[in-house]
């Protein structure tokens, strides 16, 4: 090994993952992070971390970072710096170990036009794209506008017709910019029912290169994955084997070396695959590759920056069973998955079934809009497709998670979906078979959890009582009242009416009920001889309680509400916390109903808050650069009322 120091550019679960693997080598790990970050958990991971006043994309920060704390070594990770060919060669000429494709190689595949003139030239095939982002004709639609930069689905646009191709157009160069700062786009055939299949590709500085099988990525949302899988469940040794070679015939081209992923689209009527891009790093979803062939990707990159040789070929390669991997995200699938943000009151991972889990978080842990809402990567493998479902689904399940909304749920739903289990995942999956997108639980689970919450509490008070702890609460001298806790769930009120008895037994609305053991994390309670043992948290006067198949969060809810002000009927409000990148109408104007109002950035995504209904816009409060929190009021939209008939 020439180094022994290495500075991980990045945060959270990127920054542990990586650091992970490092000090297992012996190799001492600095971090960087940021006034926001001071608590992350990658920074007590690291051996020493430098604090950076500007933020992760500061190239001079991070270089000076390396030469106060030592570094030899410096690793991206993915996303930032990563791909930034500028940022590869400066750590060079600081005299430090880039761990990654050279800056040549970086510079060729990071523009995403270059990349597909390169694959035409060596024989790659390509869907039909234009570099005029006014020529349409060319590429003919439905089309897809498309940053030339980045990645992660940010700058993508579907245009169905010609009188969506301006505003995409538009859309995808602001978010471009803002994302990757280059807002050159292209546009690119849009093949509606599709699979993203990748190829692992790996090489060193001694001309090995090989790849390590595919990972198909196709459960998508903004053109964002969310599940990906290897093998792909449409592969065949046949194509498998011709499209690994197309990508190292690519890779081939401009002598690659370190981790790379070359990504296709498949054709799910055809089986034609077709090149996309280059990612010439690290990406999310590597664990799944790790798991089929036993190799630690970082490792073998740290390896190559070090100048070994790979010490394999091809036929070394060997793949087992089968691995998937769900991105657990603070979004709310129900709000059409909008970032979500607050603090993790809960994040408790099961000890079983036993998956790996990445993450970057932890009670306490705050999701804020400066970052991807990623909160964990969750990573199962097993001898079957089916058994690495089951095994990742009921891990899902069995999180628990409270404080922010997250996307737990929804992947749950979708690995359990019989669609899912059969092999039909395409692009188009969420849109065509609906996976369920929220817990929802029938009126036995939910009066169970109601119960178990209540009777928790009413342990809690006893425990924490100043004077005679050990005595029932309602105690008397007589028959022993009913107590009554009202809890709220979403819409619903329930009122869970309970009486101790003097065995120490409760009586809960007609049931017997039995509180085993209690602490202020969990309870063993029994309930009409149904006994359960479940992680409970509560923050402020609300409570998250375990079931059977996800969390279940209540609202305590006062004796005496507190009168709150009253929201002016048509406020429209901001969905989450963001920048407000555009106004599009002042007050007086008539809008008709799905007419973009207002235009919000958040996790470097665009969000347009549409017209609910036809109407007139009476007040505007908000401006273009405005930060707004998440329910703040944008503008109010007075709706057109339909005129009575006449008699």
């Amino acid at each position: 090994m020439t180094f022994t120091s290495l500075l991980v550019a990045n945060r959270g679960e990127i920054a542990r993952r990586v650091m992970r693997t490092a000090r297992q080598m012996g190799i001492r790990c600095i971090a960087v992070y940021t006034a926001s970050d001071a608590d992350a958990l990658f920074v007590g991971d690291a051996d020493e971390a430098v604090r950076i006043e500007t933020g992760y994309m500061d190239e001079a920060a991070i270089l000076d970072a390396a030469r106060v704390s030592g570094a030899e070594a410096i690793h991206p990770g993915y996303g930032f710096l990563s791909e930034n060919a500028h940022f590869a060669t400066a750590v060079g000429e600081a005299g430090l170990v880039w761990v990654g494709p050279g800056a040549a190689a970086v510079a060729a595949m990071g523009d995403k036009l270059a990349a597909k003139r390169l694959a035409v030239e060596v024989g790659v095939p390509t869907l039909p794209s234009s570099d005029d982002p006014s020529n349409a004709s060319a590429v003919g639609y439905p089309l897809l506008v498309k940053a030339a930069a980045g990645g992660g689905g940010k700058g993508m646009r579907v245009v169905g017709d010609p009188s969506g191709l301006d505003a995409a157009v538009a859309a995808a160069r602001r978010e471009a910019a803002s994302g990757f700062g280059d807002d050159t786009v292209f546009l690119e055939r849009y093949v509606a029912s599709s699979r993203h299949v990748e190829i692992q590709i790996l090489g060193d500085a001694h001309g090995a290169l090989v790849h390590l099988g595919e990972r198909e990525c196709s459960i998508q949302r903004r053109h964002q994955k969310l599940i990906e899988e290897s093998p792909s469940p449409v592969v065949d040794a046949t194509m498998r084997a011709a499209m690994g070679e197309a990508a190292l015939r690519l890779a081939g081209a401009i002598g690659y070396q370190s981790a790379g992923t070359v990504e296709f689209l498949v054709d799910d009527a055809t089986r034609e695959f077709f090149f996309l891009e280059v990612n010439t790093r690290l990406q999310v979803e590597h664990p799944v590759t790790e798991a089929v062939t036993g190799l630690d990707l970082v490792r073998e990159q740290l390896r190559v920056a070090a100048g070994e040789p790979l010490g394999y070929g091809q036929d070394d390669i060997r793949f087992s069973g089968h691995a998937i991997e769900a991105r657990l995200c603070a979004e709310d699938p129900a709000a059409g998955f909008l970032p979500a943000t607050g603090t993790l009151a809960a994040f408790e991972v099961p000890e079983a079934p036993v998956v790996r889990w990445d993450s970057g978080v932890g009670p306490g842990s705050r999701v804020t809009v400066e970052f991807d809402p990623l909160l964990a990567k969750v990573i199962a493998h097993a001898p079957t497709r089916a058994d690495a479902a089951s095994a990742l689904a009921g891990a899902l399940e069995r999180l628990h998670v409270g404080g922010v909304r997250t996307n737990r749920d929804f992947l749950a739903a979708t690995l359990r979906h019989r669609a899912f289990l059969a092999g039909d995942t395409t692009t188009d999956f969420i849109e065509r078979c609906r996976p369920r997108r929220t817990l929802e639980l029938s009126a036995e689970e939910l009066e169970w959890s109601a119960a178990a919450a209540a009777l928790w509490l009413q342990a809690q008070d006893r425990a924490s009582a100043p004077v005679l702890a050990q005595v029932s609460s309602g105690w008397r001298n007589a028959r022993l009242p009913d107590q009554r806790t009202l809890l709220r769930h979403g819409d619903d009120e329930l009122a869970v009416t309970y009486a101790a008895r003097r065995d120490g037994s409760f009586e809960v609305g007609g049931r017997t009920a039995r509180v085993h053991a209690h602490s202020a994390s969990w309870i063993d309670v029994e309930i009409a001889g149904r006994r359960r043992r479940t992680p409970v948290t509560q923050a402020g006067e609300r409570i998250f309680l375990q079931c059977g198949r996800g969390t279940v969060e209540f609202d305590v809810v006062p004796r005496f509400e507190v009168p709150g002000t009253e929201e002016h009927m048509g406020s429209l409000a901001a969905p989450m916390p963001g920048t407000v990148m555009a106004v599009l109408v002042a007050v007086g104007d008539r809008v008709s109903a799905g007419t973009t109002l207002v235009i919000l950035e958040a996790m470097k995504m665009e969000h347009h808050i549409s017209a609910p209904a036809d109407g007139t816009v009476s007040d505007v409060h908000v401006t273009a650069g405005q930060q707004v929190e998440n329910g703040a009021a944008l503008l109010v939209l007075e709706s057109e009322e339909p005129e009575e008939e006449s008699a």
